[in-house]
C-alpha cells in the first residue's frame, strides 16, 4: 500500500494511529518513539444508562467522533496529513462494528493520501504503549505482560514486540473489567464499575469476606495455570449480598467491594508472577485500563519486589484504549523493516495475539 517510490522515514516514522475497538475513539500521532498527540473521545456516558457498552451505540459514537478527533490530534501535534509516513489502525480484537468504523476511516485516509497502511493487534498495542514512556529505560525482552481491561484479561510472553508474542492464558468468561462492572451493579454503584468499586473499597476491609479465587485450586492449575475466571467470583458476591438482604441485614458495601477487589487482584498478581517464575523472566509489564486500579498496582509492585521481579507500568493516560499505542506499535514495525498491510483485511473481533500485524504485503 502506498505510492511507488514514496519515501518513508524508517529511522523516525511519523505515524497516525486509529483505535476504535470498544467505546473510546483514540487518535494518536507519534514520531519514532516520541508521543506528539494522544486524543481520546469516550462514549462512556452514552453507555452508562445501559450499565455497559452497547456495540451499536459505540459504533455510531465512533462515526461522530472520528473526524473531529483526527483534526484535534493534528492540531495538537502541529502535523499535516501530508507529513505522515504511515496510517495505522486496530483490526482486532474488539467489537466488530466499532472496529469497522476505524478500519474504514484508516483505509480512506491511506488511499487518499497515498500513504502506507498498517493493520495491527489491539492487545499488542497495549504493550507498545510502554515504549512511549520517556522516563523509563528501553523495554527488555523477554517480558511477561498482564493486560487487564473491560474486555480482555490476558497473560502474554513477549519475546519481541514486533515478531514474537505468545498467549500464556486468558479469561475463560468475564474479563476483570466486566466483573467490576457487574459487581458494582449488584452493590447499587454506577457504571463504570472499576472506579466506583475502588472508591467504595477505600474504607472497607479486604479480608472481611473470603471470596473465591477462580482457577487457583491445585486441581485447576494443571490445565489452567495462566487462565482466569471471574464469573464464579461474581456469583459468590451476588449470593452473599442476597443472603444478607434476605435476612434483613444491611449490606456492608465497603467491605464487599474491598473483599471482591482483593480477590481479583490476588488472582491477577499470583498468576502473573507464576508466569515470571516458570519462564525465568524477571520482568512484568502491566497494561490495560484496569491498571488504573491503585490496589492492583500496589500489590503487584510489593509482591514482585519480594520475588526480584521488575514491574513496568506505562503512564496511566496510555493504559486505557488509545490511538497512540497503535501508532507506537506501527512505528516499531516500520523501524524493524516490516512491509505495510494490503487493503485485504477487515474487522476481526477474535484476532489472536500472535498476529501482531495482519495482511502484510509480500
Amino acid at each position: 500500500m502506498g505510492r511507488r517510490g514514496v519515501h518513508v522515514n524508517r529511522a523516525e516514522p511519523l505515524v497516525l494511529g486509529i483505535e476504535t475497538s470498544c467505546d473510546e475513539t483514540g487518535i494518536g500521532i507519534v514520531r519514532g518513539r516520541t508521543l506528539l498527540s494522544n486524543t481520546i473521545a469516550s462514549s462512556m456516558d452514552q453507555h452508562a444508562r445501559y450499565g455497559g457498552v452497547v456495540p451499536e451505540v459505540a459504533a455510531r459514537a465512533h462515526l461522530e467522533a472520528l473526524q473531529p478527533s483526527i483534526e484535534a490530534a493534528l492540531a495538537e501535534s502541529g502535523v499535516a496529513l501530508a507529513d505522515l509516513d504511515a496510517v495505522a489502525v486496530t483490526s482486532g480484537p474488539g467489537l466488530a462494528g466499532a472496529l469497522m468504523v476505524g478500519i474504514g476511516a484508516a483505509k480512506a485516509l491511506a488511499v487518499s493520501l497515498e500513504k502506507p497502511l498498517y493493520a495491527v493487534n489491539h492487545l499488542v498495542g497495549h504493550i507498545a504503549a510502554d515504549i512511549l514512556d520517556t522516563d523509563a529505560p528501553p523495554l527488555e525482552y523477554p517480558t511477561v505482560a498482564l493486560l487487564v481491561s473491560g474486555g480482555h484479561t490476558s497473560l502474554l510472553l513477549v519475546r519481541d514486540l514486533t515478531t514474537d508474542v505468545e498467549l500464556l492464558g486468558e479469561t475463560m468468561d468475564d474479563a476483570a473489567g466486566e466483573a467490576f462492572d457487574k459487581v458494582a451493579r449488584l452493590l447499587g454503584l454506577p457504571y463504570p464499575g472499576g472506579p466506583e468499586i475502588d472508591r467504595a473499597a477505600a474504607s472497607g476491609d479486604p479480608k472481611a469476606i473470603p471470596f473465591p479465587r477462580g482457577l487457583s485450586r491445585a486441581s485447576d492449575m494443571a490445565a489452567h495455570r495462566y487462565d482466569f475466571s471471574f464469573s464464579g467470583l461474581k456469583t459468590a458476591v451476588a449470593r452473599w449480598v442476597e443472603l444478607r438482604e434476605a435476612a434483613g441485614e444491611p449490606v456492608p458495601v465497603a467491605d464487599v467491594a474491598a473483599s471482591f477487589r482483593e480477590a481479583v487482584v490476588d488472582v491477577l498478581v499470583t498468576k502473573a508472577l507464576a508466569a515470571c517464575r516458570d519462564h525465568g523472566v524477571p520482568r512484568l509489564l502491566l497494561g490495560g485500563g484496569v491498571i488504573a486500579n491503585r490496589r492492583l498496582r500496589d500489590v503487584a509492585l510489593e509482591r514482585a519486589a519480594a520475588e526480584g521481579v521488575t514491574v513496568r507500568i506505562p503512564p496511566l493516560s496510555l493504559c486505557t484504549d488509545n490511538g497512540a499505542m497503535i501508532a507506537a506499535l506501527t512505528s516499531e514495525l516500520i523501524m524493524s523493516g516490516r512491509a505495510p498491510s494490503t487493503l485485504e483485511f477487515g474487522a476481526d473481533s477474535t484476532l489472536p495475539v500472535t498476529e501482531i500485524q495482519v495482511a502484510e504485503s509480500r
